[in-house]
């Protein structure tokens, strides 16, 4: 990696990184404890993925294979479909910021009202259980989430925050898996379509709390997404 000049926004090695996913890291921005920044995995870098693809899709531009960009795109459509409102369910995106691991995305950074980091829907139900006080802060985003016409792939739960005051959840917001992923999306231009397939997903995220509460109990279950601990919660 060459050394960064004056104008790149320097993250830390990726033990500094507070989440670590499949293609992604995410760091807390070093100018605003209340934003992240993603950025691709040095070993899942775009031009990686594409020399790892098959043909004939290897022959796609290099931008197909850059997460932050395909993100990036999304939420401008969002913003285009459905406007404000989705950032009751969405954090903020602030734009593109060079690193040293190339060009990272800035978001809002959801962080409890003690200033930890939000843990996953995941993490939360791993450690209390689908509980009374997350009952409604989960109805209320389902609802919303329809209501909405939000797009998305199926709603993960290592994809979805809780974030708490008080020690109980009061919201639940979605950081990743956004965007309509049929060939032609015609759901962006149908508030009628997009409804229905928002409530498709919200239905499914509910098999999915099911799933991961049989296997509540066994940390080797858990996987390899969606955990925090202390330290990572507290950067």
């Amino acid at each position: 990696m060459s050394e960064p000049d004056a104008a790149t926004l320097v993250l830390g090695d990726e033990d500094a990184a507070f989440s670590r996913g499949g293609n992604r890291l995410c760091f807390v921005d070093p100018r605003d404890a209340n934003r992240c920044i993603k950025v691709a995995r040095p070993d899942r870098s775009p031009a990686i993925k594409r020399s790892e693809a098959g043909f004939p899709k290897n022959l796609k531009p290099l931008s197909s294979f850059d997460d932050n960009c395909e993100e990036a795109r999304v939420y401008a459509r969002i913003d285009r479909s459905i406007g404000p409102a989705a950032f009751e369910l969405v954090p903020r995106l602030h734009g593109t910021v060079a690193t040293q691991y190339g060009p990272g995305l800035c978001f809002d950074l959801l962080r409890d009202d003690d200033g930890r980091i939000a843990v996953t829907l995941k993490q939360y139900l791993w450690q209390r259980g689908l509980d009374a006080a997350l009952s409604a802060p989960l109805a209320e985003f389902g609802a919303r989430w329809q209501a909405l016409g939000m797009p998305s792939r199926r709603l993960l739960t290592h994809n979805i925050l809780v974030q708490c005051a008080g020690g109980e959840p009061r919201r639940l917001w979605v950081i990743d898996g956004l965007g309509w992923p049929d060939l032609l999306p015609l759901a962006y231009a149908s508030r009628a379509l997009a409804r229905r397939k928002a409530a498709r997903r919200v239905a499914d995220l509910d098999s999915a709390i099911a799933e991961q509460l049989a296997k509540r109990g066994d940390r080797a279950q858990f996987g390899y997404h969606g955990w925090l601990d202390e330290a990572q919660r507290q950067r």
